[in-house]
């Protein structure tokens, strides 16, 4: 178990740091084959020639990609410095680069933003598994029944709607006709634990009806496959209770492709989730991304690529250490 682990570890590291290399070279290497000058981005377009210049030096942005790389990787692990004029500007490690608009380090911006999306995804992430596993074993055990096909429409409407649509329609019933929720601002479970869970409410169920019918729709195809083995059909013989041979052993093939898709759907999410943010007003990782983007912000762009990538490695080890968990055969793979 311990080599198969420290396999996974370095298979994760290796990949990040190809992730890593790809990234900064789709953020810095390709404007420059487009003929755009990254600095531009800092500086806008109505700058001189010169201001150009000079911010290309003060970024580094003039030395070659490879020591623009090496010395991203070093503000890592031991961090940087950044020459912001007439005195130079500290990132302590992880530097994940250093905002001039916002004039503060990626990272703890990235870290003011994470536990807003931790919320929405954690209480989204709950909802979805237990809804979706639970609404797709009902449904497998009705086959063909009216509450079969009430399931199955409701996933394939949780599938097909987009979340800018259910969220605002959401928000127009029950905040703005009905009342049951409250709009403004999000505020901190610390300060006011109903008002935190009043403000995410609506976000946690919109964000959960997307992935609950991919869980719905993947469980009960799992289960209605699972239901007609030899085995299942060998404890229901020995007069075992439905809910145990349902449970203890129809469940356990069941969750197998549903803890895969578990692992990735939370890394993404983690990662911002962009759509629903926005949509409720919530200032996580994914509302951040798009304010970077729209004022151009490449090293916050860049920061909130890579940490969405550190989660969905990260999803993918512990999925493959739940496997190993799971099925000692994993191991030797």
């Amino acid at each position: 178990m311990i080599n198969f682990i420290l396999r996974r570890v370095v298979t994760s590291v290796v990949l990040l740091i190809i992730i890593s290399m790809v990234t900064f070279g789709v953020f810095f290497m390709v404007p420059k084959l487009a003929g755009t000058n990254p600095a531009e981005l800092y500086v806008g377009k109505s700058a001189t020639p010169a201001d150009v210049a000079a911010t290309a030096r003060k970024l580094g942005l003039d030395k070659p990609i490879y020591v623009q790389y090496g010395e991203f990787m070093k503000g890592l692990v031991a961090g940087r410095e950044y020459d912001n004029g007439p005195d130079k500007t500290h990132c302590a490690a992880p530097c994940f680069g250093y905002s001039f608009r916002n004039d503060r380090p990626v990272w703890p911006l990235l870290l003011d933003r994470l536990p807003v999306t931790i919320s929405l995804t954690v209480g989204a992430a709950i909802i979805w598994l237990l809804g979706g596993v639970l609404a797709g074993v009902i449904s497998a055990l009705r086959r063909g029944s009216v509450l079969d096909r009430i399931v199955m429409v409701v996933a394939l409407a949780g599938v097909s709607l987009p979340i800018y649509f259910t969220g605002l329609l959401a928000q127009l019933f029950f905040v703005h006709n009905l009342h049951w929720f409250k709009g403004g601002e999000y505020v901190n479970f610390a300060d006011d634990p109903f008002g935190w869970a009043n403000k995410l409410f609506l976000g946690w169920v919109t964000l959960a009806l997307l992935y609950a019918a991919t869980y719905a729709r993947l469980t009960r195809a799992q289960m209605l496959e699972t239901v007609s083995e030899d085995y299942i059909r060998t404890a229901r013989a020995k007069g075992l209770r439905e809910r145990v041979v349902v449970g203890k052993h129809a469940m356990r093939s069941v969750l197998t492709p549903i803890v895969t898709i578990f692992g990735l759907d939370l890394g993404a999410a983690l990662g911002g989730a962009i759509l629903t943010e926005s949509v409720f007003s919530l200032p996580g990782i994914g509302r951040l991304s798009i304010d970077a983007v729209n004022t151009k912000d490449l090293p916050v762009v860049l920061g909130v690529t890579l940490f969405g990538a550190m989660f969905i490695v990260l999803a993918n080890f512990l999925v493959d250490i739940v496997y190993a968990v799971i099925d000692p055969r994993v191991r030797l793979s």
